[in-house]
């Protein structure tokens, strides 16, 4: 991970999600009104993921420990700051993910989820006011995505990674020779 430029991908991110400094401010000021209803978008979050069998299992013995992890992210998605430190967090989240062989479509399924359920508490924030709630909604979508960004590049990163080693053991050729053959042809 150390090769890895997070000021960076966050930039790239950010031009990607459309992750703007207005988003994050208005995200940062929805934040008093928000933290509040986020117990209610994790638990509700929890309780789908036990529902879907495939997911099911990699929660067994482990949901209290998980909430409160999700929790805190959800938080710092109306605290921020949404830097470099947050997509190296969000790097290393998917990092995680990637050693428990989590599915990568159960992040994009995941993300999907947590956005729904909190366009309630969305509202709730923005006193049902249309023009706010869409703005507010726009916002979610940006850092939502910014972080699954993030997320998937270390899935890419770790899945090549694992697939090198698996061929290195199978081939019986040393990293230094591999790396030295990458070297050759890669000019």
């Amino acid at each position: 991970m150390s090769n890895i430029d997070f000021v960076e991908l966050t930039r790239y991110a950010k031009s990607f999600t459309g992750l703007t400094p207005d988003k994050e401010a208005l995200l940062q000021q929805l934040g008093p009104a928000v933290v509040p209803g986020l117990s209610e978008v994790t638990d509700k979050f929890y309780a789908t993921l036990q529902q879907i069998p495939k997911a099911a299992v990699f929660l067994e013995g482990r949901v209290e420990h998980l909430k409160s992890t999700h929790a805190k992210w959800l938080e710092s998605l109306f605290t921020g700051p949404y830097d470099d430190q947050y997509a190296q967090k969000m790097y290393e989240v998917g990092n995680v993910h990637v050693k428990v062989n989590l599915p990568v479509e159960f992040m994009s399924g995941g993300m999907t989820l947590i956005q729904s359920e909190l366009l309630p508490v969305l509202a709730r924030a923005c006193d049902n006011d249309a023009g706010r709630l869409a703005a507010a909604a726009s916002a979610v979508t940006s850092i939502v995505g910014f972080s699954l960004l993030v997320m998937q590049e270390s899935y890419q990163t770790g899945k090549l990674a694992e697939e090198l080693e698996k061929f290195l053991a199978i081939s019986g050729m040393s990293r230094t020779l591999f790396n030295n053959l990458a070297a050759a042809y890669g000019k």
